[in-house]
């Protein structure tokens, strides 16, 4: 009989032998191998899901081999078995790779592998078992070590679940290194079964329930991930990749809560061009690459000093924060010169499109877009009435024209483009 744990099975309040805990294991691989194999085939897209179970099924079949130990050759039950155990920990770690739009690596997932089967072709380690012990646990944690990595490399993407994952991987890597240090190895005890301290046995618990944790917070991970972009497409126009307006208003409304005070603010309202002509004379494929090039300028221009969004149609809006009227005012410049440039020749075809800008600045008080807004808007009709391809400015005359309180006495010019609306 396997020897008994007696401290350790005193503080678990149970008696756990080691052919129970390795049947019990790889049962449970097993059923969640197949679990995650039952999540991907919902939805073919995320093959992460097929990495991880394929891992967790190939663990299964290592700890299968293992249980053999006495009943078959050592080169089945413990080099094949390990050899197996240390591709499933590769293809976790690929499976990590693959979640976070990375290539596999499937030359360094088998170089674990290889480097175990060449060295227990050598004498010396074949007679070594601590040694064998201390090189297996350090191809193990090497694996699950860059599987945290690679969750952490990804950490810009908002995911809760990706937190306790990287946390468990690099603690499960860590005990690992520890099965050498505190609980000796594998050994026969009478009988020929295989047999283990009491630290061992603990780890190998301890493992039983990293890998029970760690497939549902991986499922947990990919369930998140599918949320998330839900959410992000709900306020992403998928033609433009910038904002929408639910996505425009929402950001700016953040942005507007983590201000501080009052700072000074302008708004850039977009519209290009006759741009119902060229989707009537070049077809809508040159038109909706005309949208995407201007999305695309104009998110360059303002970077991360504002907000950029696709308001409707053929209308993009901006806001600027902490900026000044002649800071913003060239901003729009240079976008209006950036986009007749880049739109001059699109798809082998004279377009030649530009864009008309509207412009309306807060000096002072919080910061009110609907307000700011409806200023841009007139200043905009004001620069297509004007003769387009320009950028009008709202000014205090215009204001109180509108029956508006005016909110600063100063006009810039900036260019042949410019003009005061």
């Amino acid at each position: 009989m396997p020897e008994k744990a007696s401290t350790v099975s005193a503080l678990l309040t149970m008696d756990l032998d080691v052919n129970t805990l390795f049947m019990v294991t790889m049962h449970i691989e097993i059923m969640l191998g197949l679990l995650l194999f039952f999540a991907w085939s919902q939805n073919f897209s995320k093959r992460a899901l097929a990495w991880w179970g394929s891992a967790h099924l190939m663990r299964a079949v290592s700890i299968m081999l293992l249980g053999l130990y006495g009943s078959v050759p050592d080169s089945l039950s413990i080099d094949l078995a390990n050899a197996v155990l240390f591709g499933s920990f590769a293809l976790t770690w690929c499976g990590a790779r693959v979640f976070d739009r990375r290539s596999p690596e499937p030359a360094l997932a088998l170089t674990g592998i290889a480097i175990w089967l060449v060295a227990c072709r050598m004498q010396a380690f074949t007679t070594e078992v601590e040694l064998r012990v201390l090189v297996g646990s350090g191809i193990v944690t090497a694996y699950t070590w860059a599987a945290a990595y690679e969750f952490w490399r990804g950490r810009d993407e908002a995911l809760v679940s990706r937190w306790p994952a990287i946390f468990m991987l690099f603690a499960h890597g860590t005990l690992f290194l520890l099965r050498t240090p505190l609980g000796g190895v594998a050994h026969m005890a009478p009988g020929n079964k295989l047999a283990m301290s009491g630290w061992l046995e603990l780890l190998s618990l301890e493992a039983l329930l990293f890998t029970i944790s760690i497939a549902f917070i991986l499922l947990a991970m990919a369930k998140e991930r599918t949320e998330y972009r839900h959410r992000a497409a709900a306020r992403t126009d998928q033609l433009t990749g910038i904002a929408n307006r639910r996505g425009f208003l929402e950001q700016t409304a953040v942005s507007r809560r983590a201000a501080t005070g009052t700072q000074p603010a302008a708004v850039l309202l977009f519209d290009l061009d006759h741009f119902k002509s060229i989707n009537d004379q070049y077809g809508h494929a040159v038109g909706d690459h005309t949208l995407q090039i201007f999305a695309g300028i104009a998110k360059a221009h303002v970077g991360t000093a504002g907000t950029v969004g696709r308001w409707g149609g053929d209308e993009f809006i901006a806001v600027l924060y902490n900026t000044s009227r002649e800071i913003a005012a060239t901003v729009a410049e240079r976008v209006q010169v950036a986009f007749e440039k880049a739109a001059a020749d699109i798809d082998g075809r004279l377009v030649r499109a530009t864009v008309s800008t509207g412009m309306a600045f807060s000096s002072h008080g919080p910061f009110d877009l609907s307000a700011i807004l409806l200023q841009a808007d007139r200043a905009l009709y004001r620069a297509k009435k004007d003769g387009r391809n320009r950028l009008a400015i709202a000014t205090p005359e215009t204001l109180a024209s509108d029956g508006q309180e005016p909110q600063s006495n100063k006009v810039v010019r900036i260019g042949r483009r410019s003009a005061a609306a």
